[in-house]
């Protein structure tokens, strides 16, 4: 088994200078087979990547968020089933767009409350400013989410649902949503509650919603492409030392190639790592199990037709068609689980072969513009966007070798 052609499509895009560098990790069975430390964290000062660099993981962070929830459900402290509003109030009486495209003010209201479930789904109704159009969008993208967890919210209820709680799959600021629920059934900052739920049991002390002043040494820099395809490093600022007014259960979390591996080893394993249970069977589960309807299944994903082979899960797609998924998707067999963050980070755990994958870049996407493009953490430029699947390919061909 030969695993060294997996990296040749992340150089050849790192020598072409549309990447910076990347991390890449292959396991399979109790075992990591291979590390790939290419390019650099920082181009300016030319510090390599290595395995401990930490990564913005973006919606990776989605998953991380569920599985707590799943942890509370376990003991009895909310059901997929419960309203929202027992602890969010502010989504009591929500009301829905009348047109996509028209005004705010055009609504009529909501048929039923949304569920627990709604929010782990997308099917909430919420969206994201990439996921709709029109006035709906420019009001979600005046959104900030550098205030207080309850300000937020309290704006966001202020904007009509996009559609019926249930009726579709929306993607959105859902998990955020569902990140402070968790800290108000709790009493306690989010970042607590994933620390002591799961974070700290799996061991992945390099994951949070901050750095600290050490880890600001390790942190990867953002980096975009601008209009003549160089890389910009000025897009983002420092890696925080300190959790943010508001830790976003949707996209918030910094983490190491590594740590996440351990999160996806626990998922793989129906909720054990290292004989600590973190999730029941069940719970996992639960999140590994599709739960979209034949009708939502026919709906774009963010205008791309995402659900080929594939389901939705609880934050987590799922192979349901190995053959299907594949060629649009790549390699990976009946029940393949993974969910992609918008900075290129992206993961899978192959359940029929016991193997998992994971790929941390940190590119800015043009989530305006291309927003299908950047949920799979791609540009259109093909020799970027082919770099991730190449190395999934060749890795699973050198594996079945």
């Amino acid at each position: 088994m030969n695993l060294d052609r997996n990296k040749a499509s992340i150089v050849e895009a790192i020598d072409a200078g549309l990447l910076a560098g990347a991390v890449t990790l292959v396991w399979r069975s109790g075992e990591v087979l291979q590390v790939n430390e290419l390019g650099y964290r920082d181009v300016e000062a030319q510090l390599p990547m290595q395995r401990d660099t930490i990564f913005r993981i973006a919606s990776m962070t989605k998953p991380v968020t569920v599985a707590a929830a799943m942890s509370l459900i376990e003991e009895g402290k909310l059901t997929l089933s419960d309203r929202v509003a027992t602890w969010l109030p502010e989504l009591a009486d929500m009301r829905v767009l009348v047109d996509l495209r028209g005004p705010l003010d055009r609504t009529v209201p909501a048929q039923r409350h949304i569920t627990v479930e709604d929010l782990m789904t997308h099917r909430s109704g919420l969206a994201y400013m990439f996921s709709v159009l029109g006035p709906l969008s420019e009001a979600y993208r005046k959104l900030p989410t550098r205030q207080d967890q309850d300000r937020w919210l309290s704006e966001l209820a202020e904007l009509p649902l996009v559609h019926q709680p249930g009726e579709r799959l929306t993607y959105s600021h859902a998990t955020d949503v569902l990140g402070i629920l968790l800290s108000r059934i709790e009493g306690r900052p989010l970042s607590d509650v994933l620390k002591d739920r799961v974070l700290g049991p799996l061991g992945m002390s390099d994951t949070g919603f901050h750095v600290g002043a050490t880890g600001r040494r390790r942190a990867a820099t953002m980096y975009q492409l601008d209009s003549d395809n160089k890389l910009r490093h000025d897009v983002m600022g420092p890696a925080p030392i300190m959790d943010p007014p508001f830790c976003t259960g949707g996209a918030g979390l910094w983490s190491t190639v590594d740590d996440y591996l351990r999160f996806a080893r626990m998922l793989l394993a129906g909720g054990t790592l290292d004989g600590v249970r973190v999730l029941s069977e069940e719970s996992v589960q639960w999140m590994r199990t599709d739960r979209l309807t034949e009708e939502q299944k026919r709906q774009d994903f963010l205008g791309a037709p995402f659900w080929v082979g594939r389901g939705f899960g609880l934050n987590l797609s799922v192979v349901t068609d190995p053959a299907r998924s594949r060629q649009l998707y790549g390699p990976g067999g009946l029940g393949t689980f993974s969910w992609p963050g918008a900075y290129g980070t992206w993961w899978q755990a192959d359940p029929s072969a016991d193997v998992i994958l994971v790929y941390l870049i940190q590119n800015m996407p043009s989530l305006s513009v291309d927003a299908a493009a950047a949920v799979a953490g791609n540009t259109s430029l093909a020799k970027l966007q082919s770099a991730q699947p190449k190395f999934v390919r060749r890795t699973y061909e050198a594996l079945e070798a």
